[in-house]
């Protein structure tokens, strides 16, 4: 289970104090797929965030009972100047997995061959990509977190990486963010609309949507 109670997250700006959510409750069990609906810069992203773990909230607390993934696909947390795979044994070491287990999957997953022996920082954004989502699929999660549904690569690798997921996990829980409609009704069984710096939360997705429609 992961609870998130009374969370408020607010970030200083120029102007003064911008306030993103406030109060927010939220409770995600074992299992469950949540989908997150709401306009841009309603705080979609900065939500998934604070349910990871990479930021903090301003006021409120996280409770995490399950093991949590950051942002699938993300790699802001890479170390430029090291090689993909000194990032594995780095990553290996802050979860405490053997890079033994890890390393061959991921180098056999990501397809990136030769360039994991070559600093990140010479990445594109997709093989940055392949490469944080192939190291969240070799380390398991009881939770994990979708920022936008995974669209790395061709055709092909694309539906590797939904299979990956959605067929060979589908025993775990999901936070998922996602503009395209079909994504949460197939995936999710309820959804949230943030809207205004409040949680709206509905058991029924087409009632999620009809809100969000109407005030999104």
């Amino acid at each position: 289970m992961i609870h998130l109670q009374e969370v408020t997250k607010q970030y200083r700006v120029r102007h003064g104090i911008h306030t993103v959510f406030k109060n927010l409750d939220l409770r995600i069990d074992r299992g469950e797929k949540i989908g997150i609906l709401g306009r841009n810069g309603s705080g979609k992203s900065t939500l998934i965030r604070l349910i990871s773990g990479a930021e903090l909230p301003t006021r409120g607390q996280i409770a995490r009972e399950m093991s949590v993934s950051w942002p699938l696909a993300f790699g802001g947390a890479f170390q430029g100047s090291l090689t993909g795979l000194d990032n594995i044994r780095f990553i290996c070491r802050v979860y405490d997995v053997e890079v033994s287990s890890v390393a061959p999957y991921v180098e056999e997953f990501s397809e990136l061959g030769q360039f994991l022996r070559e600093p990140v920082k010479t990445y594109s954004s997709g093989m940055q990509a392949r490469l944080a989502f192939a190291i969240s699929m070799a380390i398991e999660f009881d939770c994990f977190l979708i920022d936008e549904v995974i669209s790395v690569g061709d055709t092909r690798f694309h539906d590797k990486c939904q299979r990956e997921l959605f067929e060979k996990r589908k025993d775990r829980a999901m936070v998922m963010v996602s503009h395209e409609a079909h994504n949460i009704r197939e995936h999710c069984d309820r959804a949230c609309v943030l809207h205004q710096g409040s949680l709206h939360q509905f058991a029924d997705i087409d009632a999620a949507y009809a809100f969000y429609n109407k005030n999104c």
